[in-house]
C-alpha cells in the first residue's frame, strides 16, 4: 500500500470528508442488504470496500451515487446532502462499474464527445477536454477506431476517461479491474494513483485483496450488510493473530544463547532459527533489537511476518478470497 502523504485536493476548498455516511440501511423485501453502515472518507484518498459477493458493496455504491435511495440513514457527498441535494451530488461524482459503459459501435473519440455533450460542455471546450483525456489515457492512436476493437484494458481506460469528462471530485470505481490481465490491472492502478495525486477521491470496490493493499489509504470489510472492520491495510492485519518475528543465526553458540534467554520461542535447531510471537509493532521490534544488542548476540537475519489481507478477509467474512498479498503492521485500528 502506498505510504505517501495523503494528497490535498486541488479543486476549490473541498470538505475534509469527501464521503460521510451514518446508519445507511437498505432492504429488498426480507433481505437486509445494508444494515446501518458508517463511512468517513477523507478528500483526496483511495477508500476500498471489500466483501464477498452479495455483501452489499454495489448497493452501497448505488446509494452513494444517487442511483437508489436508502431506507434509512444519511450521507453527505462532496459536502452535499444525499437526500436533499442529489443533483449537486451527481455533478460532483463519476461512476464506473465493473461492466463497461462504452458503446462499441462508435469510436473511442465519439464515446468521449458524447459524454461532453451530456455534460453540456461548449463544443470547443468539449473537443479540447476529449483530446487531453485521450492523450492522458494513451488512447490517441486508437481514438478513430470502433471501441469494440479495443482490448479489455483499453475499454476500461476509455470508461474512466469518459467518467472524467465532467471533472468529478469523487469517482466510484465498482470492481474496475475485473477480468483484466495482470499488466492491464497494474496500468489501472497507476491511473488511479494519478487521479488521487490530482486531488480526486476514489471509492473503490474490489475482490482483489492485492489491489486494496496497493492502493487504499483505508479499507473497510463489509460482511452481511455490516462493516466488520475498517482501517489501513496494516491496521487490519493486526486484528488477526499469527504474527511473528523470525531470527536466523549462522553461529550455533549465538543461536543457543538466544534460545535459552528468549521466552515463548519456537526453535528450529537445524535451520538455527527462532520464532517469537509478535504484533509487528515498531516498539516490540525495537525492544528485541535492544535486547540482542545488550546481550551481545548478533542475529544474521531478522524478518517480521504478519497475517495478510487474505487472512483478515477470511477471518472477518468466512469466505474464500481472490488475491494474495502480504505486509507488515504498524498501527492500531480505530
Amino acid at each position: 500500500m502506498s505510504s505517501s502523504v495523503m494528497p490535498t485536493s486541488k479543486i476549490g476548498s473541498p470538505p475534509v470528508s469527501a464521503v460521510s455516511a451514518t446508519g445507511l440501511r437498505k432492504s429488498y423485501g426480507e433481505k437486509v442488504v445494508l444494515d446501518g453502515i458508517d463511512l468517513d472518507i477523507p478528500t483526496g484518498s483511495v477508500f476500498a470496500l471489500l466483501g464477498p459477493n452479495g455483501a452489499g458493496k454495489t448497493t452501497a455504491v448505488k446509494i452513494l451515487s444517487t442511483l437508489i435511495t436508502p431506507d434509512d440513514g444519511r450521507a453527505t457527498i462532496a459536502g452535499h446532502d444525499l437526500a436533499t441535494e442529489a443533483q449537486a451530488v451527481r455533478a460532483a461524482i463519476g461512476v464506473t462499474g465493473q461492466f463497461s459503459a462504452v458503446d462499441g459501435l462508435i469510436t473511442g473519440e465519439e464515446n468521449m464527445l458524447l459524454m461532453a455533450d451530456l455534460h453540456h460542455l461548449p463544443r470547443r471546450e468539449g473537443q479540447r477536454t476529449v483530446a487531453e483525456l485521450l492523450e492522458r489515457f494513451d488512447l490517441t492512436e486508437a481514438a478513430k477506431k470502433p471501441a469494440q476493437s479495443y482490448s479489455g484494458g483499453m475499454k476500461r481506460r476509455l470508461d474512466i476517461a469518459m467518467t472524467l469528462v465532467g471533472a468529478p471530485r469523487i469517482i466510484f470505481l465498482d470492481e474496475p479491474t475485473t477480468g483484466l490481465d495482470p499488466r492491464s490491472r497494474h496500468n489501472m492502478w497507476q491511473i488511479i494513483r494519478q487521479l488521487v495525486s490530482g486531488g480526486v477521491t476514489v471509492f473503490l470496490t474490489t475482490q482483489y485483496l492485492e489491489e486494496a493493499d496497493e492502493l487504499a489509504h483505508r479499507i473497510a470489510v463489509l460482511n452481511d450488510g455490516r462493516i466488520a472492520a475498517q482501517g489501513t491495510a496494516e491496521e487490519l492485519k493486526r486484528l488477526i493473530p499469527g504474527g511473528h518475528i523470525r531470527l536466523r543465526f549462522t553461529d550455533p553458540t549465538a543461536y543457543q544463547n538466544a534460545a535459552a534467554a528468549l521466552r515463548e520461542t519456537t526453535r528450529d535447531d537445524e535451520a538455527l532459527t527462532l520464532q517469537l510471537p509478535s504484533d509487528g509493532s515498531q516498539r516490540e521490534l525495537r525492544s528485541i533489537l535492544d535486547w540482542l544488542d545488550s546481550a551481545g548476540i548478533e542475529a544474521d537475519e531478522l524478518t517480521v511476518h504478519t497475517p495478510d489481507l487474505d487472512d483478515v478477509f477470511f477471518a472477518l467474512t468466512g469466505a474464500g478470497v481472490a488475491g494474495r498479498t502480504g505486509g507488515e503492521s504498524k498501527e492500531d485500528v480505530r
